[in-house]
């Protein structure tokens, strides 16, 4: 072999350990960060947003213990006909939701309650699939009426509402997903299609699995242009739901869009609920 080739031959080699040594770096980098990446908390108290919030309606939430959980509206157009409970999206306090309290209480009377999750608006601990899990048992516990509720989630938050529906099955009369996944791997996976995440994932959030012991109305919202979540991953969790359901796609809505614009089709949400409703599910 000439000097040329065992020349080539080496810098090929060498470029391929330089290509595999920075992978695994990234690999690693990925592995050890990857919370940083999903969840993005708020550091504003519920303490500190109590005063703008009471201008819009709402109330901290406590919980049993006395701990601030999140945020409450009652109906503000005589006695609530159902509650609803919103686990929100992975960036931000749990007050940038509130827009969809007002919708959906101008589209009815309903009690509105939505979670703050751990690590966020100066809650105690950190955010993971299991402390959010938890935090979402502990709201359904400090709800006003332990009995059949709503519950409507957005992005990220679409994973734990699914884990309460097939927990709470009995209870839960009915389910809002706006921009949903069928699990947490697959969306990664979507954004970093290189990388072994369905091995690397901490938090998985399987809401397919989840789902399958929820047998109630599922309302789905999906946007055609969604660069966080693809709507196909929307569509594939709504194709493998068994129970009644209906599907509203936006085809030109980004994820912020749908953030935005969710509220907007309240009224046909809580229509589709009460198409499916038993004779009594109108209690609270």
């Amino acid at each position: 072999m000439s000097a040329k080739k065992v020349t080539a031959s080496r810098v090929i080699v060498f470029g391929l350990l330089i290509v595999t040594g920075l992978y695994v770096v990234c690999v690693v980098g990925l592995a050890i960060g990857q919370r940083r990446l999903l969840y993005y908390p708020c550091k504003v108290s519920i303490k500190e947003e109590q005063p703008s919030a009471a201008k819009r309606g709402f109330r901290p939430w406590e919980n049993g213990k006395g701990e601030l959980i999140g945020w409450f509206r009652p109906s503000q157009s005589g006695p609530a006909r159902r509650t609803i409970l919103l686990l929100h999206g992975n960036g931000g306090c749990a007050s940038i939701w509130f827009h969809y309290a007002e919708g959906f209480q101008s589209a009815e009377p309903v009690d509105f309650y939505i979670l703050e999750y751990p690590g966020y608006g100066g809650r105690s601990g950190g955010p993971t699939q299991s402390t959010i899990l938890r935090a979402a048992d502990d709201a359904v516990a400090s709800l006003s009426r332990k009995c059949r509720f709503y519950i409507v989630g957005e992005s990220l938050g679409t994973g734990p509402t699914c884990y309460l529906a097939g927990k709470y099955a009995a209870n839960v009369k009915g389910v809002f997903l706006v921009a949903p996944y069928n699990n947490l791997a697959a969306a990664a996976a979507a954004h970093l299609p290189l990388f072994p995440v369905k091995w690397m994932l901490k938090d998985r959030y399987p809401s397919d699995q989840w789902l399958k012991d929820y047998h109630g109305p599922l309302a789905v919202l999906l946007g055609g242009k969604d660069e966080v979540i693809p709507s196909e991953l929307g569509r594939t969790l709504f194709d493998g739901y068994d129970g009644p359901k209906k599907s509203w796609f936006q085809p030109e809505a980004s994820h912020g869009d749908l953030h935005d614009g969710a509220p907007g089709i309240a009224k046909d949400v809580l229509a589709f609920w009460k198409d499916h409703e038993s004779p009594n599910a109108s209690e609270k």
